[in-house]
């Protein structure tokens, strides 16, 4: 029998011959023969230079989830999508989401929340170094506790805006408001609500460019010392015992605040002395003012912007006592530059002075003279009305006005860049005709003596048209006009029979103009309107 057969010798190389080496099998056919990767080579810490720092890697990083690996990066990239709360409840997992939530806080830019405790933001604002925007919603008190886990977190904050729950009671004072301003040197945008308890206003700063502090109450100082500030608001509250010296805080931005671009002042203590001193600070550069809730400022203080102010975008005079000759300086002072007028609850306007203000105002976009044109003020409901600054549309409650305003007024608007028109209130206006080819938004709420039959609206681009409080007529009227198609081409004057009743004829209550021969039969059709029938 032969022998069991060997496996193969190897045999010795012959004289004069070099034996070949076999080439290294690719990595991927390595760990598909099950060989483990060959090791990597190890940099030692001291052929490093100090500038060149080993990176730490996770892109190779991997978890399991549900018997899978995946890549931590896509896992931070998905917490990314999750708002905080989320993030949080991932964190809570395991140490590897905790790993994971960690980097979302860590290259987190800006963040929203509505904490219910301080505890909240001091165990996470530490971990947010990049953090440059915050926005607080607080459901609970703020104290010193929270100001001081703000003051020493996000050392790149940039913006902070601090809104007020209903039940919740802003305590922070002046003097802590002043070092927080002074510790964050990269601040520039800062907006707090429920400054009650401020006491006095003492700030000073570089890099705040924007400040807005609501409900203020008796400042007993008020110094604002930022050079580079450009928007400014200020709104106080409306209560009987608020004292603050105006005049004297109107005196100091001049010199204090030289780029001021944008102002707001909102206050039951704006006079006309006020104003007079805001003219001496020299705020040539003021593109937009808003002096709301003034009811003692007259023309006067009318005279005192115009002098001060060369080229105005924006004047929001709402609750003020101006009649129709401060809005004809206004209209003299800024026919090239104003393009948005608001005038509600100015009880001094009637229809002359509108009617002047959309004649005189070519480039005028937001014309707003809600509760302006009231003809009884007994047992009118106060209510919001619809007004704008800084491009956003705005709520502002309600005072009560002194005039009586005469019944069936007549309101004629003929606009070519009108893009919203606001009528809130104006319970005088008997006739209404608005040609205005780009109108967009027409409130007509609480219009409640405004006749069905003395409408008429040749505004091609309707959106929207508010209705609420309107008689169910005027309503039925107002949808027949801005959702036929063919109502631009159809006559909408009233008719009346003569006086042997013989015949119907039309009466001419608005200039009518004539269409051309070859297109009075044809539809223009409209885009969709809305009619909004709720508050």
């Amino acid at each position: 029998m032969r022998p069991a057969q060997e496996g193969p010798r190897l045999q010795p190389p012959l004289p004069g011959r070099r034996r070949r080496r076999r080439a290294p099998l690719p990595l991927a056919l390595l760990l598909r023969r099950g060989h483990p990767p060959p090791p990597r080579p190890l940099l030692r810490r001291a052929l490093l230079s100090p500038e060149k720092k080993p990176r730490p890697d996770h892109d190779g990083r991997t978890m399991e989830l549900g018997g899978r690996a995946v890549p931590v990066d896509l896992v931070v990239e998905v917490l990314r999508r999750l708002g905080p709360r989320g993030v949080l409840d991932a964190a809570a997992v395991s140490r590897a989401w905790r790993d994971c939530a960690d980097r979302v806080w860590r290259v987190a830019e800006e963040l929203r929340l509505r904490p219910a405790a301080a505890g909240l933001l001091g165990a996470l604002l530490p971990r947010c170094a990049a953090l440059s925007r915050l926005v607080l919603h607080m459901e609970s008190d703020v104290d010193a506790t929270m100001l001081s886990c703000l003051a020493f977190s996000c050392p790149s904050l940039e913006t902070l805006e601090i809104t007020m729950a209903d039940k919740a009671i802003n305590n922070m004072t002046g003097e802590e408001l002043s070092r927080l301003v002074s510790e964050k040197h990269s601040l520039s945008i800062l907006k707090i609500g429920g400054c009650s308890n401020l006491g006095f206003l003492n700030l000073s700063s570089s890099s705040l460019n924007v400040l807005w502090l609501s409900d203020l109450c008796s400042l007993s100082e008020s110094v604002i010392s930022c050079p580079n500030m450009s928007e400014l608001s200020l709104c106080f509250t409306q209560q009987s015992t608020e004292c603050t010296d105006l005049v004297s805080l109107m005196d100091g931005l001049g010199r204090s605040c030289p780029n001021l671009r944008n102002l707001h002042i909102s206050s039951i203590q704006l006079s006309n002395e006020a104003v007079s001193a805001l003219e001496g600070a020299n705020l040539r550069g003021l593109c937009m003012l808003s002096l709301i809730l003034g009811s003692k400022m007259t023309d006067a203080a009318v005279a005192s912007i115009v002098r001060s102010c060369a080229s105005l975008a924006l004047l929001d005079l709402s609750g003020s006592s101006i009649s129709d000759s401060g809005v004809g300086m206004i209209c003299k002072a800024f026919p090239h530059t104003l393009s948005r007028l608001l005038l509600a609850l100015c009880p001094n306007i009637t229809t002359c002075g509108i009617q002047a203000a959309t004649a005189q105002l070519p480039l005028l976009q937001l014309m707003d003279c809600g509760m302006s044109l009231r003809s009884n003020l007994q047992n009118e409901k106060q209510g919001a009305y619809f007004g704008e600054i800084n491009g956003r549309i705005r709520l502002c409650p309600k005072l009560p006005t002194l005039k009586k305003q005469p019944m069936r007024q007549k309101l004629i608007i003929k606009h070519d860049n009108l893009k919203k028109l606001s009528l809130w209130g104006c319970s005088a206006i008997d006739a209404l005709y608005v040609k205005c080819p780009e109108l967009i938004d027409l409130n007509l709420n609480t219009c409640t003596n405004l006749h069905p039959e003395r409408l008429l609206l040749q505004c091609p681009n309707l959106k929207n048209v508010h209705a609420f409080g309107c008689q169910d007529m005027l309503i039925g009227a107002i949808k027949n006009q801005v959702l036929n198609e063919f109502a631009a081409a159809e006559p909408h004057l009233p008719c009346k029979r003569l006086a042997d009743g013989s015949k119907r004829v039309q009466l001419s209550q608005f200039p009518q103009e004539q269409l051309p021969e070859d297109k009075i039969w044809i539809g223009f059709k409209r885009s969709e309107c809305i009619v909004h029938l709720d508050s």
